[in-house]
């Protein structure tokens, strides 16, 4: 039995998803002629209250059709250190975009109102790219799975109102967000104009990502993805996916987030970890004692079928998800107890 926490895109598709994909209705998605498509896409603006959606193949091409749409070359980008956009997704903000990013030293990947406003530069001082755009990450892949505070992100919509700048959410796990905080798509759709939400983490979906937005926006959106490559033909088979997972793997993340937090208490009483962040959703990150060595620590652990993740500098990530079964978890929690370094 193999242990996989390495991420939540490390899923398989279930019985019910599979019949669901093997069934799907299916169209020509590249003339808007694929019907499953056109309703995942139809669902999405629903819940969200937003006018249009587009499915894409990656959360990261979603993002960075997003970045495109709001920007133009030379301009830039608050987002915070840890951001996805920044150090995930290979350089495409200044590659795809020709923008830079104005880092803001945030605390687990979340920066205040007060500090996106610092970081807007003069709009009349033209030695400094134009700030257009405010980017958020909820929740946190680096910082840990953390979810924003709702009124934080509301502060931070007047502060884009009051400059004139765009807003956008990278929601690759806003599904965990909502499960742990109890708030509505409705809500965030109310708040962002643009949104991109992944299907492939926690929801256990092979593949796809959807970008929503406010018309105006979105009217060049499919331009932008057939620009990045994103252009598919009968798609619907994914998309029958992510109507599935809808329907059945959002409620259930509350069973991954119960056993990433039993897992941290399990660490925190080790006594060669020196800490384990604050556990929210569904992401441990946690950091060996200075005396421990990170890779014999992960090859320890590979010797009994457990893989994860090695962030360098002594600290190392888990994630659970839809594929990490009971039996997994204490057979997990059981090596942790008797590790022995």
């Amino acid at each position: 039995m193999i242990i996989d926490l390495r991420s939540d895109t490390v899923t398989k598709p279930t019985k019910g998803m599979l019949d669901a994909i093997i069934n799907a209705e299916v169209g020509d998605d590249v003339y808007k002629e694929d019907p499953t498509v056109n309703a995942l896409e139809e669902r999405l603006v629903e819940m969200f209250g937003m006018d249009e959606a587009l499915f894409f193949p990656t959360g990261s091409m979603a993002n960075q059709a997003a970045l495109k749409l709001h920007t133009n070359p030379g301009e830039q980008v608050i987002c915070d250190k840890y951001a996805h956009i920044y150090n995930y997704e290979g350089g495409g903000a200044s590659f795809n975009s020709g923008i830079s990013c104005k880092l803001v030293d945030g605390e687990r990947g979340m920066f205040t109102a007060e500090q996106a406003e610092a970081s807007i530069n003069p709009p009349d001082f033209y030695h400094s790219p134009l700030t257009s755009l405010i980017e958020v990450e909820n929740t946190t892949n680096k910082g840990g799975g953390a979810c924003w505070d709702f009124e934080e992100l509301k502060k931070l919509r007047k502060v884009a109102d009051n400059h004139n700048l765009g807003y956008h959410l990278d929601g690759a796990r806003l599904w965990n967000a909502l499960v742990a905080s109890n708030h509505t798509p409705k809500q965030y759709g109310d708040l962002f104009d643009t949104i991109s939400v992944c299907l492939s983490k926690g929801l256990g979906c092979p593949i796809g990502s959807v970008l929503l937005g406010n018309k105006e926006l979105m009217q060049n959106a499919i331009r932008v993805r057939k620009i990045l490559g994103g252009g598919m033909r009968q798609v619907g088979y994914l998309a029958a996916a992510g109507l599935y997972a809808l329907e059945h793997n959002v409620d259930r993340l509350k069973e991954d987030h119960n056993k990433a937090k039993e897992i941290g208490e399990v660490l925190q009483a080790l006594s060669m970890i020196k800490k384990v962040e604050p556990i929210e959703t569904n992401i441990i990150i946690f950091e060996l004692k200075d005396s421990i060595d990170e890779t014999r620590f992960l090859n320890v652990l590979t010797s009994k079928n457990i893989q994860i993740i090695g962030m360098g500098s002594n600290k190392l990530r888990m994630v659970t998800h839809l594929d990490y079964t009971d039996e997994m978890h204490n057979a997990h929690l059981e090596i942790l107890k008797n590790l022995k370094i």
